[in-house]
């Protein structure tokens, strides 16, 4: 059981699991205390056809944040932030990372880039700047593949682009430890994998991959320690899911340990423990009467919401349902990449 305080700054939905809510209670019941703060608060995550609520201003942000302090509960071992919808709320967010990490040495910081997926920005694009600035305050930082493009201004397309975009977040922006959460197993990627690593059906698997910088930094050329997973896709739409696994490697990385060896360890609990809960949703929401089963069909779905709620209210996460999976160690590794970079050098 882990001990100590978790400040989480990210979005609240009143139903569901998404943002805070998705990360609140795993690390609770990892044994952390956790401390929420809210950048938006909706009723409903967006995938439902319908929602409202309200943005947490920068003002109000830092209000809590102040206020906070005065009180002499700003004292957080551990800070996590997620979607922060615009740059005002980011930069809000960004003065309270730059003094808790000036104060304590010893803050861990996963910083979760949320901006978008799939080729497409979902928060205000001048959001990305203030990310770039942020990045050198972190100790881990979870984006997917999208979001890795969209930090370096490198197209993941080879092997070489991977490692460059790697180079430049571990070197340009000083980021200890880098976790693509997820990208599609394109051929370039499965190539790269040992052979039992390599899934027969590559379509059909996302890849997680770790890259932590190597203990003294004076290594040259720059090389990282590189470490990687494949995980099936598993059918439909599911939300919260980055936020539940931003939040399973925080709750498990222990700084204590060697830097080569504590982010793999804590990515392979997360992405285990993850896709065990989304196959329980996944069956779950099998089990639901036909009308919750209905195939995506924007046409329909326009012309009735509720078809589309009721297949997204199927599908949140069973977290509650799960205390078993966030509770019991998982064992399946994350495999060590040690001759990748010389790879890309021929």
């Amino acid at each position: 059981m882990n001990s100590g305080r978790i400040l989480s700054v990210q979005s609240h939905v009143a139903y569901g699991y998404v943002g805070g809510k998705a990360a609140a209670f795993p690390l609770q019941c990892l044994g952390y205390d956790v401390d929420v703060v809210n950048t938006v608060h909706y009723s409903n995550h967006a995938g439902y056809a319908r929602a409202g609520g309200t943005k947490t201003t920068a003002a109000e942000l830092r209000e809590i944040f102040e206020s906070m302090e005065r009180n002499e509960l700003l004292n957080p071992s551990r800070l996590l932030t997620g979607y922060i919808p615009n740059a005002e709320a980011l930069s809000a967010v960004k003065g309270l990372a730059e003094k808790l990490t000036s104060e304590n040495s010893n803050l861990t910081y996963l910083l979760d880039p949320v901006m978008g997926d799939s080729g497409r920005l979902y928060v205000a694009a001048d959001v990305v700047p203030v990310y770039r600035d942020m990045l050198p305050l972190s100790t881990i930082i979870t984006p997917n593949g999208f979001e890795v493009e969209t930090l370096t201004n490198i197209s993941l397309t080879c092997l070489d682009s991977l490692l460059q975009a790697l180079t430049k977040l571990h070197v340009t922006h000083r980021v200890p430890h880098v976790v693509i959460s997820s990208i599609s197993l394109q051929p370039w990627l499965a190539r790269m994998l040992p052979p039992d690593l390599r899934p027969t059906d590559e379509a059909d698997h996302l890849l997680c991959i770790t890259s932590s910088r190597r203990d003294d930094g004076s290594e040259t050329p720059f090389r990282s320690t590189i470490h990687a997973q494949t995980v099936p896709l598993l059918p439909g739409y599911f939300s919260g899911v980055g936020d539940l696994f931003s939040a399973l490697l925080l709750g498990h990385f222990d700084p204590s340990t060697p830097p080569s060896t504590a982010l793999p360890r804590a990515a392979a609990q997360a992405l285990a423990r993850t896709h065990a809960v989304l196959s329980r949703t996944l069956e779950f929401s099998r089990s639901l009467p036909e009308e919750e089963q209905l195939p995506s069909d924007d046409e329909k779905d326009k012309q009735n919401p509720l078809r589309k709620t009721r297949r997204m209210r199927g599908r949140e996460l069973r977290l509650v349902q799960s205390l078993d999976i966030l509770t019991e160690k998982r064992d399946r590794e994350m495999v060590e990449l040690p001759g990748i970079w010389d790879v890309s050098m021929n």
